[in-house]
């Protein structure tokens, strides 16, 4: 029987409370959540006592039947699988839980296997592009699937275009790209493999798209101002969300760019900032003093000392572990909200960067260079909101009187 905090743990979780509780302190957690944590774990070692489960039995079956049992009990806390995350983490280590039997996959996700080491082998692309290709191809392959067996050979060029016919209408235009793009890719895989006699790339639609039919929506000074302004700086959590987003304003990194930002990529004898960006490239960039000042002061009175990393910015709630691309979005989502500027996500501070420079006399290829576009027709779109240089093109609009002598 063991005591731990103000809760018993007399059952098979009862040597592993103690640490656990330690570890929870060590990542961050306030007194009274460890407090709480606890209980919850006690009220688990009970059941397991009662139920006769063991640790060697704490599988999936066995933790949604106690979940289901206590959610039909009436608690209102701790009901999910992400409650016990912190006690399976804890243990996973130790080795004291039972190792899930492998399951074979079927023969899509076999064939989806293949495809994906292709990509990130051969073709050199990111896991994050390279999952984005395999979910947009998931529905194409599933959809061949002949009871046990997947019919890829027998595929028509009309059942290709019909695949997109159905499934992009609806969709964002970036979305139906992707479908259409990592469609060709999949089908010159299997052409190349020899699981399709025929290439069928050819038979993917194209997607109505127009590059630089858009105007960049970037925030104006004013604007910009309320939403820096509705961060209070004399809390960690202002210090934090004003940092990032004059990162974002300043810079014009993206979300995953920020997130990425680890503690050895700041160069403060330099005053230089590393960059480690799309496709696996890394390159440095100048750190204003005024987002140097701004990030110094969260890292000295707002980063929590129990931090889980390296990471520059972290989660304001324990376990204090790096702020994922999602995280950073929502910081600048919730600050627009607190302005009053409705629905603003991290990338709009992009667009708010680089129209700045171009609106301060920065030539195009500058502007290209500081985000870090690897085309010159990326960077073309920001000339849209260059009114000083669109004016000498401008031709006048005809007067009054002239109009009415070409009637």
């Amino acid at each position: 029987m063991t005591k731990v905090l103000r809760s018993w743990v007399c059952g098979p979780l009862g040597p592993y409370a103690p640490g656990l509780a330690e570890e929870l302190r060590r990542q961050g957690y306030a007194r009274s959540a460890v407090e709480q944590h606890v209980c919850f774990i006690a009220h688990l070692d009970r059941w397991m006592r009662g139920a006769g489960v063991g640790l060697g039995d704490l599988s999936g079956s066995a933790i949604e039947r106690y979940l289901a049992e206590r959610r039909a009990a009436g608690y209102a806390q701790y009901r999910s699988v992400r409650a016990l995350r912190p006690l399976l983490d804890y243990l996973a280590p130790l080795g004291v839980l039972p190792v899930p039997a492998p399951v074979r996959p079927g023969p899509v996700e076999e064939l989806l296997g293949r495809y994906r080491d292709y990509l990130l082998v051969e073709r050199g692309l990111t896991a994050g592009t390279v999952r984005g290709y395999v979910d947009a191809v998931r529905p194409f392959v599933a959809g061949r699937l002949r009871g046990d067996v997947l019919d890829m050979a027998g595929v028509t060029a009309a059942e290709v275009t019909a695949f997109v016919l159905t499934g992009c209408p609806g969709r964002a235009t970036g979305s139906a790209k992707l479908i259409v793009c990592a469609l060709r890719s999949l089908l010159r895989w299997l052409h190349v493999t020899g699981t399709v006699p025929g290439s069928l790339s050819a038979a993917v639609p194209s997607v109505a798209g127009w590059r630089l039919s858009g105007l960049p929506k970037g925030l104006d000074p004013g604007q910009l101002r309320r939403l820096l302004a509705g961060c209070d700086r004399r809390t960690p959590t202002g210090r934090r969300d004003y940092a990032i987003m004059l990162v974002l304003a300043r810079l014009g990194l993206r979300a995953g760019e920020v997130a990425r930002l680890g503690l050895d990529d700041l160069d403060w004898r330099r005053g230089e900032l590393v960059v480690r960006g799309k496709g696996s490239r890394v390159e440095r960039l100048p750190l204003p003093a005024d987002v140097g000042a701004a990030v110094a002061a969260y890292l000295r009175r707002g980063r929590p000392v129990t931090a889980d990393g390296r990471g520059v910015f972290v989660r304001v709630r324990a376990p204090h572990r790096a702020l994922t691309s999602g995280g950073v979005t929502m910081v600048v989502f919730d600050a627009a909200r607190r302005a009053g500027l409705g629905t603003v996500h991290a990338h709009r501070l992009r667009h708010t960067a680089a129209t700045a420079m171009v609106q301060a006399g920065s030539p195009l290829a500058e502007v290209g260079q500081v985000l870090r576009h690897r085309s010159p027709l990326t960077t073309a779109i920001y000339a849209k909101v260059d009114r000083d240089a669109l004016t000498v093109l401008a031709r006048p609009w005809p007067h009054a009187d002239a109009v009415g002598g070409l009637s």
